[in-house]
């Protein structure tokens, strides 16, 4: 039976992943991926200590933790095809929404 050990421990590498590349790349969509990816690494979290306590309360959690998520990625494509096709790029280095 593997521990709750190695659960967290590919949560924290997810996560690790998913925060550098969102510190690294500069493409739009490759962002909301790692976003999504650090999302999914919480809720694996959620999962294995939900398991590991045997209460039920973590699982009911991630349910609305990606519904919420499914929500987001429609949100959040959605922004990025409108900057898309504005800029004709998605990439955030040319991305200057507040300048006047």
């Amino acid at each position: 039976m593997i521990g709750i050990d190695w659960y967290l421990a590919l949560s924290a590498i997810l996560f690790t992943i998913g925060i550098i590349g969102v510190l690294i790349r500069r493409n739009a969509i490759v962002i909301f991926m790692c976003v999504e990816l650090m999302l999914n690494a919480v809720n694996l979290s959620l999962i294995s200590f939900s398991a590991y306590h045997g209460d039920i309360a973590g699982q009911i959690l991630v349910f609305f933790s990606l519904s919420v998520a499914a929500a987001e990625a429609v949100v959040g494509l959605a922004i990025i095809i409108a900057i898309f096709r504005n800029n004709l790029s998605v990439d955030i280095t040319k991305v200057n929404l507040l300048r006047w």
